[in-house]
């Protein structure tokens, strides 16, 4: 009899089709697990785990992923991969913000928004996507509570591609996750156009997290567990690699496991630690469940077997 397996996921990892070629990867070696994900923004991500109505989660947040760790709803964090956000608007460009850093893009779109000649478009959804854009916002010295308030500020309340097909419509700027923007450019569904790509501040990294079975007796933790595995194993980390280059021409996100073991870029190995390491690691020891060998050498899915737990900690809720 097969396992269902529920993974609470972002709309950015679901909307450019990824999860697809990660589900039929996983089925295919473990096929006595069905998995199914949940398409949510982080937030509504996490609360579904929560609530023990899903297994695992893979989102992009690194502070809510800390406190949803301290608050003994997850374990077993592993950062799996990272793109870069984007800040897109129309081909016309009246903030003159293409090529800026993001601080200093944000800034001019807030001036020409002043000025009636530019429109901002905001997920206003409590997703990654949006805790990113609040996070950048702060940064340039602007309080989001006070600019809801004003007229060229707008938000969508949707996923990333209806955000997309509002900015669009509107002739306004957004920040994207660069695969979903890719996808939509690519269909002809959305004329906008890079405005700000890449650097640190635009970074944007997954991690997955298995619920923690000590506080949702009812999960599927040893399945949670087969999958987290997978996503950086040779094969996971391979799809990661690959996807997006056939239809794109680039893939649409970085594998990490590699970059952050063997460092083979520095630079962006920095960025992700600075961003999204608690206490000097991807997931501090108090965290870790009945990990096995999840935090060591990286390994094909076919050499790891069926997992033999270790228990770390007896119990994770704190």
């Amino acid at each position: 009899m097969r396992r269902t397996l529920i993974v609470a996921t972002t709309t950015s990892l679901y909307e450019t089709g990824i999860l697809d070629r990660l589900e039929a990867e996983f089925e295919r070696t473990h096929p006595s697990i069905d998995v199914a994900f949940i398409s949510q923004g982080t937030g509504l991500a996490m609360k579904t785990a929560m609530r023990g109505d899903a297994d695992a989660v893979l989102v992009h947040d690194p502070e809510r992923e800390l406190k949803f760790l301290r608050e003994g709803y997850g374990v077993n964090r592993k950062i799996v991969a990272y793109n870069f956000f984007a800040l897109v608007g129309p081909k016309w460009d009246p903030a003159n913000v293409r090529g800026l850093s993001p601080l200093d893009a944000f800034k001019r779109i807030e001036m020409a928004g002043e000025r009636g000649m530019a429109l901002w478009i905001s997920r206003g959804d409590n997703s990654g996507t949006h805790a990113k854009e609040v996070a950048i916002w702060r940064a340039a010295g602007f309080d989001v509570d006070s600019l809801r308030e004003r007229a060229w500020y707008l938000e969508s309340g949707s996923g990333m591609t209806a955000t997309l097909r509002m900015a669009d419509e509107r002739g306004a700027y957004t920040l994207a996750d660069l695969g979903t923007y890719l996808m939509n450019r690519e269909r002809g569904t959305i004329g906008l156009e890079i405005m700000v790509e890449a650097g640190r501040e635009l970074l944007n990294v997954y991690s997955a997290m298995a619920t923690n079975p000590m506080r949702a007796k009812a999960v599927n933790f040893e399945a949670a567990m087969e999958f987290i595995e997978f996503l950086v194993s040779e094969e996971g980390q391979g799809i990661f690699e690959r996807f997006g280059i056939d239809s794109f021409g680039r893939p649409l996100f970085h594998p990490c496991a590699k970059l952050l073991k063997e460092r083979r870029d520095p630079e962006v190995a920095r960025w992700i630690e600075g961003m999204a390491y608690f206490d000097g690691e991807e997931c501090p020891p108090e965290y870790r469940y009945r990990a096995g060998g999840l935090y060591q050498a990286i390994r094909s899915i076919g050499a790891i077997g069926v997992p033999s737990f270790e228990r770390r900690i007896e119990d994770p809720v704190r």
